[in-house]
């Protein structure tokens, strides 16, 4: 009997109208991914990576294809149904953090586990944030942060829910060289631990190499797809 593939993108196509004319965004995308892997999506601004990984975490639909977690698919589920599918299973981390402005670091956490409804939230959310090196800065809110700080919060959030499936859109896009590479490193090394999927979409050529596969985006349309490790 063959093993269902873990996440599967079938002929993934997506297309926005501008103007009198649709623009095509992705074309045709289908791709693999196994469970407690690593893989970067690669490819300049305007290429597509954002639109796919919003499609491969259910954030958005495709105009046409589907998206397969174990078999089921996602793209047939209603907005309700796809919510209750990734608050099981999904993280998402974005280049902009997407912090809320009026919660603190600690809340920012706290209300991801609450909605989980997990048991001890208050001490988990504490635990995550001293396992990311904000220990000190519970109490603070966003913009008392630094860059490289917020992103902390962010992958602590992104962390709660124990996703098997983590998304990253350009982590290290906002952030200085030092900082963005203590970033990558936290982020890989809690991936180890919780042994999630990692799917980061980057132009940094040297994040990419730290994945055990790269996929190249250009014009929507894949390029490449490699195994390097």
């Amino acid at each position: 009997m063959l093993s269902v593939p873990f996440l599967q993108a079938i002929d993934l196509n997506k297309s926005l109208q501008s103007g009198d004319k649709p623009l095509q965004i992705l074309k045709a995308v289908n791709l693999t991914f196994r469970a407690a892997s690593t893989c970067a999506i690669i490819g300049a601004s305007g290429s597509g990576k954002t639109t796919l990984l919003g499609l491969l975490a259910g954030l958005d639909l495709p105009s046409s294809g589907q998206v397969l977690y174990e078999g089921k698919d996602i793209t047939a589920m209603n907005e309700d149904q796809r919510a209750r599918w990734r608050a099981g299973k999904v993280g998402f981390i974005f280049q902009s953090f997407q912090l809320l402005p009026h919660l603190t670091a600690f809340e920012n956490v706290l209300l991801s586990l609450e909605i989980l409804n997990v048991a001890d939230p208050r001490q988990r959310a504490r635990n995550l944030l001293e396992r990311v090196g904000l220990g000190e800065r519970l109490a603070h809110y966003p913009n008392q942060l630094s860059g490289g700080e917020q992103q902390r919060c962010a992958i602590a959030r992104a962390f709660a829910a124990n996703p098997i499936l983590l998304f990253a859109d350009e982590p290290t896009g906002n952030l200085d060289q030092a900082t963005g590479l203590n970033i990558i490193n936290l982020l890989f090394e809690l991936n180890r631990e919780r042994e999630t999927c990692l799917i980061i979409a980057t132009h940094d050529k040297e994040l990419a190499q730290r994945c055990g596969r790269i996929v190249e985006i250009n014009g929507g349309e894949i390029k490449s797809d490699s195994d390097i490790n």
